[in-house]
């Protein structure tokens, strides 16, 4: 055994990019490390030009497999 982590994780991350943008990734990942290597690859097929990403925060990780996991993204504002 090599003492990695079996359990997975849900984890939510925020990406600056250097332009000003501001990104929620949402990833699924069995480690701190493979999240962010995840969620950089996520933010590179998601921009039409490669990314510029200043800052990658982890902001939430919450194990899988129990029920009624998940996150709530504010995206915007209202009136």
């Amino acid at each position: 055994m090599t003492g990695e982590q079996t359990e997975s994780y849900l984890y939510k991350l925020e990406a600056v990019l250097e332009e000003g943008r501001l990104l929620t990734v949402v990833v699924l990942a069995q480690s701190d490390e493979r999240a962010f290597s995840t969620a950089e690859n996520n933010i590179l097929r998601h921009t039409v030009a490669p990314a510029k990403i200043k800052e990658l925060s982890l902001v939430e990780k919450k194990p899988v497999g129990r029920q009624g996991v998940g996150y709530v993204i504010e995206t915007s504002h209202f009136g």
